[in-house]
């Protein structure tokens, strides 16, 4: 179950980075974000949205539709930093708006497979909702959400007009799933990135930690969890969105800035998602391909994370 130790690169005690999901982001919100990351020397990854929503929509923000926008998400991926997908828009998506979503990103930045992360409650979501889940969480999980969400995640179904699994499959490098509260996503899911064969429409997965918005983040980055973070020698993905409570009144909150830069101070490999990913799978060979019993193992690790979650701090 405990794989070897991974020997980061250059020496380093561990490592770390940040997939950005898009939600609610603008130039005047999340540009001084990267800003102080790159002046840390800390290169991480931002999805983005190439187009408008053309459905109703939870959390918009920019998207490469926005010229300026666009210019900036260009120069930030020659600054270093990666540039990933949130789905085609912020609303649902049909297949040809999936599809043309896809020809966009690809026309901006090259042919290259992307990282993904489904969206909110976006129809087109893959492997979404309860199909996350084998069986038994699955039953679990629909009754605690009151059987909201059985059928509404189809972008893996043939039949359903959001499917778009095949050009998931054909497109996407890997695809973002469960979420911990441990700040060492690779102590939760030592086997990312991983196949899952149950779900053969997503190439590869991987984990993240929670640093949802503002607090989330900085809880997450705490001192002490940044300590153990080195003393494991683990890794961490944090997904966060920075579009939300980073700045306030047009300035960076200074818990956030004295976090992250007590982090850069560490001996750590600071590196966009694919890298990280890239260096993991070498470590372990190639990529794992995911048994019923591993799969156990996460998923039980996901829900003790979310019920401790909301347990008083």
């Amino acid at each position: 179950m405990t794989p070897s130790p991974v020997r980061w690169p250059q020496g380093k005690a561990f490592a770390f980075t940040v997939f950005d999901d898009t939600d609610c982001s603008t130039l005047k919100n999340v540009a001084p974000v990267y800003d102080l990351l790159e002046r840390l020397g800390m290169r991480t990854t931002k999805s983005v949205w190439p187009l408008r929503a053309r459905a109703e929509a939870r959390f918009e923000g920019a998207t490469l539709e926005d010229e300026a926008y666009l210019v900036w998400c260009k120069d930030l991926r020659g600054r270093g930093f990666e540039i990933a997908l949130h789905g085609a828009s912020a609303g649902t998506n049909r297949r040809d708006e999936t599809f043309a979503g896809l020809e966009i990103f690809a026309r901006h930045f090259g042919p290259m497979p992307p990282l993904f992360a489904n969206h909110s409650q976006n129809r087109d979501s893959i492997y979404w909702g309860s199909a996350r889940f084998s069986r038994r969480l699955a039953a679990a999980y629909n009754l605690a959400t009151r059987f909201r969400y059985v059928h509404k995640f189809a972008g893996h179904i043939p039949s359903s007009p959001y499917f778009w699994g095949d050009l998931c499959q054909q497109r996407i490098s890997a695809v973002r799933n469960f979420v911990f509260a441990d700040i060492d996503t690779l102590r939760q899911c030592p086997f990312m990135p991983y196949h899952d064969p149950d779900r053969p429409l997503v190439r590869r997965w991987f984990a993240a930690s929670d640093g949802a918005h503002g607090d989330d983040f900085c809880r997450i980055v705490a001192p002490r969890n940044q300590e153990h973070l080195e003393r494991r020698g683990g890794a961490c993905i944090v997904y966060t969105h920075f579009g939300v409570d980073f700045v306030r009144d047009g300035c960076l909150r200074p818990d956030f800035v004295e976090l992250v830069t007590l982090l850069s101070r560490r001996n750590g490999w600071y590196v966009p998602v694919s890298d990280l990913l890239a260096h993991l799978e070498r470590h372990h060979g190639g990529v794992v391909s995911l048994t019923p019993w591993q799969r156990s193992v996460l998923e039980w690790r996901w829900m003790t994370s979310k019920i401790s979650a909301k347990l008083p701090r």
